[in-house]
């Protein structure tokens, strides 16, 4: 007559699919009653309030026959749910616990609705209803129930006494109770097992999110966030795009390294690509990748604010870091690397081919094109603190940055010469309203970046200027 819980809930199911490969290899075991089990139980105890009602009298003698349909029905509807072709219809548990309510509510009917059993049979279609299929479930069984039961009343009529004898009453209460508690004993498990689910589950993420967070730091985060958002597909593909590219080096490096000893060289590289990645990300470029002291930067994939801001941003970020580069000067002067290290760029915009290269295996997603090649030869023509661009990024970016024209240069690949410029500076930042402001002599460096001072910091470096021209003063006095 009824079936027991047994089914995960959709948004359960959903949310443990990502984590469905250590699922597999670490399952957990939700124990639910299965539908043939949960039957026979309810049938088997509806069989004994059947037998003890006519043996006591109080239900007609012809339902005695019905006991054997009570305890053979569990095995039929399992044949027919399993074994034809109704295991394929939708929601068939469902559909079968409304043939459980027909089947309850014609029992009702037909003992003249005699209170005790009668409520008991109504218990455990309900509480089975509620279980399965929740308030919508119990609804539809309530419905079909009443309406079987009515149909039953109609034709047997109501029972003399609606007083069953005691025995009948106990075995009554004690049948639904061992059903109930059976059942809520299943469903107990099934709850807490799902718990145990979910605790994995979010473990498995914690640790999934932890993981991604390390291999994140091998890739670039707009490359990272597209893959692990499924915006973009891991295999070999690559597609034409209009692109910024930027490359630099640092001029001075070599003499360097054969001064200082590995570990001082490496910790001095590893401050100037944090510092210069920082830079990088903050104006949305892409980090290609880092070979020995030089840094390949690309704007414009995977995702892009048009041809004209992507060159903008490129540019912006070339000049953010010939600054920047002054400030780690400074303070690798004052751990006393002598040295002069200057940063040189070149920038060119073009059409390239971006996208995953390499082996299955093995990926690396890039750009290849001339106009890398032009931005690489750029980089390598460009005068310590001076960065270069191709006259397509000019025309790009000339309106808000002032360039100065340096003529024309041959590059392989290239079928005319080409017209290469210099950038001087933001167009904001030239004349007397700049808001930088650099001076430096050996024992002096000054940089000054006014839009980036706070009021109590600009307190603190007009003390400290006004203290440097005192002592400036009293010394030019003494000579």
């Amino acid at each position: 007559m009824l079936s027991a819980p047994v089914e995960m809930s959709a948004a359960s199911a959903n949310a443990g699919k990502s984590a469905v490969a250590d699922a597999q290899n670490n399952p957990i075991a939700i124990p639910p009653m299965p539908d043939y089990n949960g039957r026979i139980l309810a049938y088997t105890a509806t069989a004994v309030i059947i037998a003890a009602g006519v043996i006591q009298g109080a239900f007609p003698q012809w339902l005695v026959y019905t006991i054997a349909g009570a305890l053979s029905w569990p095995h039929v509807a399992n044949l027919l749910t399993r074994r034809t072709f109704l295991r394929h219809s939708p929601r068939i548990r469902q559909k079968m616990l409304i043939i459980d309510c027909l089947i309850g509510g014609s029992f009702v009917g037909a003992v003249g609705l005699v209170a005790i059993p009668s409520v008991s049979v109504m218990l455990m279609l309900m509480f089975s209803c509620l279980i399965i299929g929740g308030l919508r479930q119990w609804l539809f069984g309530t419905v079909f129930m009443f309406t079987s039961l009515s149909i039953a009343l109609a034709v047997f009529g109501p029972a003399d006494n609606f007083q069953p004898p005691l025995l009948t009453s106990i075995l009554s209460i004690l049948a639904t109770g061992l059903y109930i508690c059976v059942t809520a004993f299943y469903s107990h498990q099934q709850a807490r097992a799902l718990m145990m689910a979910k605790t994995q589950i979010q473990n498995q993420r914690e640790q999934s999110i932890a993981l991604s967070h390390k291999l994140s730091k091998y890739l670039s985060p707009q490359v990272w966030q597209s893959i692990f958002t499924g915006e973009r597909d891991v295999r070999l593909e690559t597609q034409r795009k209009k692109l910024a590219v930027f490359f630099s080096d640092i001029k001075g490096f070599t003499e360097l390294s054969e001064e200082m000893e590995p570990e001082a060289l490496t910790e001095l590289l590893n401050h100037y690509f944090n510092g210069m990645s920082e830079v990088a990300l903050k104006y949305g470029g892409t980090i290609d990748k880092f070979v020995g002291d030089s840094i390949m930067v690309f704007f414009g994939d995977p995702t892009s604010r048009g041809q004209r801001e992507d060159a903008f941003a490129c540019v912006s970020m070339a000049i953010d870091m010939r600054k920047h580069m002054k400030i780690m000067r400074q303070k690798w002067r004052s751990q006393g690397i002598k040295t002069p290290l200057e940063i040189r760029m070149g920038i060119s915009t073009g059409y390239t081919t971006v996208g995953n290269f390499g082996a299955e295996n093995r990926m690396d997603y890039t750009i290849i094109g001339k106009e890398v090649n032009l931005a690489s030869r750029l980089e390598s023509l460009a005068e310590p603190g001076e960065i270069l661009v191709s006259y397509e990024t000019f025309s790009l970016i000339k309106d808000r940055i002032m360039c100065r024209d340096k003529g024309e240069i041959t590059v392989k690949g290239f079928g005319k010469p080409v017209p290469i410029y210099e950038v001087v500076d933001f167009r904001r930042d030239l004349g007397p309203n700049r808001s930088f402001l650099e001076h430096e002599h050996s024992g002096f460096a000054m940089y000054l970046d006014s839009d980036k001072i706070t009021e109590r910091e600009r307190q603190s470096i007009l003390t400290a200027l006004e203290d440097a021209a005192d002592r400036l003063r009293q010394e030019e006095e003494i000579r």
